[in-house]
């Protein structure tokens, strides 16, 4: 059992017998009284979104995940395919599956693929992956001293903000929760 106060993005729980995985959650506390959890659910066997609401205190079950190290092969354009590290099966994740992933994956990087009732229904990434810098701004004297940073296009798409050091061309690491620049690699 988990409290409803820990649920993040992502994470996947029963309700109501069915499995769901947590689009989006908001607490919202109340002046006198227990706060108010408003989750939106995406169920993973039908697809449907709802939005539930619980009560500050409230437990649910998590569902019963299991996990297996897999290796990103190529993405077709409609399916994502992963080689697992241990009996070299493949398997095709659509990108409804894999969700925001999508902006991490490069070729050859370990993941995990998260299983429910040996149906596979998304992946876990590193919390770190190395990305290289399509395109950014060039940097002009003087602009190192302000702080903040300037936007840069990744290989892969992702836009991030990164410090004004930092060129095209160069290898930076991203964290994959939070979508931020961490350092050059």
């Amino acid at each position: 059992m988990i409290e409803v106060g820990d649920l993040k993005k992502g994470m996947v729980i029963m309700v109501d017998g069915e499995p769901y995985r947590v689009v989006d959650v908001n607490k919202h506390h109340m002046a006198m009284g227990r706060g108010i959890i408003r989750t939106k659910l995406k169920s993973v066997k039908s697809g449907l979104v709802k939005d539930v609401n619980f009560s500050s205190g409230e437990r649910v079950d998590e569902a019963n995940l299991t996990f297996k190290e897999a290796q990103f092969l190529y993405s077709d354009g409609e399916h994502y395919h992963f080689m697992a590290m241990d009996d070299y099966e493949q398997y095709a994740l659509t990108e409804e599956e894999i969700q925001d992933a999508k902006w991490y994956l490069i070729e050859n990087l370990q993941v995990s693929i998260v299983f429910l009732e040996d149906k596979p229904i998304g992946i876990q990434l590193p919390n770190v992956v190395v990305l290289k810098i399509a395109e950014t701004e060039p940097t002009f004297k003087g602009d190192t001293v302000s702080g903040g940073g300037k936007p840069a296009v990744l290989e892969t798409g992702l836009r991030i903000t990164v410090p004004f050091f930092v060129e095209s061309g160069e290898m930076v690491k991203v964290d994959t929760r939070t979508g931020e620049y961490v350092e050059r690699a």
